[in-house]
């Protein structure tokens, strides 16, 4: 009965292969220094405490921005606060969402691949200077976006 358990474990690796390309891994945009970190923080604007669904990646506008693991286009356009946005599911429990952005290539419904390219950086909506406001959401929980970026593996 070994070749049955030895099928099994080459099904299992497929499998988690197939998980991990729904794992939003590297860094959604090129060049970037963070100017703004996951969690509490003083709001730019009120100048009280407030919650931050992600992290601030600081970046030049016109800046390619892509997606890091394959999935659909769920929204893309103006969302008030965000500005211009695209959010994508990804699958199995994850999504990314990409705010303030200057220009939006894809639409509702698109597929993309890893790499592809979603828009451009831009300072639209409720935003401070060029950046990309990027969230990363796993069973619809906002979760710290930056071990997901620190976290490329090669292939």
């Amino acid at each position: 009965d070994k070749v049955s358990a030895i099928f099994k474990s080459v099904d299992d690796i497929e499998y988690y292969r197939e998980v991990m390309l729904s794992v939003p891994l590297g860094k959604p945009v090129w060049s970037y220094w963070v100017t703004s970190r996951y969690g509490t923080r003083s709001d730019p604007f009120k100048k009280t405490k407030a919650r931050h669904k992600g992290v601030d990646l600081a970046s030049r506008t016109g800046n390619k921005i892509s997606v890091q693991a394959k999935g659909k286009v769920t929204y893309a356009g103006w969302m008030k606060g965000y500005g211009y946005m695209v959010e994508v599911n990804h699958g199995n429990g994850f999504k990314t969402k990409y705010a303030h952005m200057n220009k939006i290539y894809v639409k509702k419904g698109d597929y993309v691949e890893i790499d592809d390219t979603l828009g451009e950086v831009g300072t639209t909506g409720r935003s401070t200077g060029p950046h990309l406001h990027y969230e990363v959401l796993y069973q619809g929980r906002n979760v710290d976006p930056m071990p997901f970026i620190k976290a490329k593996i090669s292939s």
